[in-house]
């Protein structure tokens, strides 16, 4: 997609991937700069760094260092909105089948969807619930993870960091040779 600047801001993939995560579409903000999850009051960045898969906090600006972290970016959509809620049910279905290629092509550790209200439709599992899904997307476990936008009242930072980092250990444990069903 491009920003009004003219920057692209799609995936952000590698090999090795310990995990990809996955959010639902950019901001204006992060198409209009070309960074993933640059809206202010976004907690990825801080969320991420908290649950230990970053040595320091990153800046959107520094996006491109995910990969030698172990950790890759995309979305389900590539259209920019102002909030979530102007993504179309279409949309996110047809995300889901791009994403399911994404996923068999870069084989990361584990998928991390970043919203579940966007899993559910977009994946038709109406019922799921944040954690490790018996399912999977191209062939990769799937955890799912609350939303970090600002927008999202429902979690405070230490929340975030506890739901992340089980993730993490969870991806870790998988680069051991663990069973991926087990938590």
């Amino acid at each position: 997609m491009t920003g009004e600047s003219g920057a692209v801001l799609g995936p952000i993939v590698g090999p090795g991937l310990h995990v990809l995560f996955v959010g639902i579409n950019p901001s204006l903000r992060s198409a209009e700069v070309g960074h993933h999850f640059a809206r202010p009051g976004n907690r990825f960045w801080p969320t991420l760094h908290a649950a230990g898969f970053t040595p320091r906090r990153l800046r959107p600006d520094e996006d491109a260092e995910l990969p030698a972290h172990g950790v890759g970016v995309t979305n389900l959509v590539f259209r920019p909105t102002r909030e979530a809620a102007q993504i179309t049910c279409e949309e996110l279905r047809e995300g889901a089948l791009a994403l399911e290629r994404t996923v068999a092509l870069h084989r990361p550790r584990l998928v991390a969807v970043v919203g579940i209200t966007a899993y559910r439709t977009a994946f038709g599992r109406p019922k799921a619930a944040i954690g490790l899904q018996p399912d999977e997307i191209g062939g990769r476990p799937v955890w799912i993870l609350p939303n970090p936008s600002g927008l999202n009242a429902h979690y405070k930072p230490a929340d975030f960091a506890r739901l992340y980092a089980q993730a993490r250990v969870y991806a870790d444990a998988l680069a051991a040779g663990s069973d991926q069903r087990a938590v």
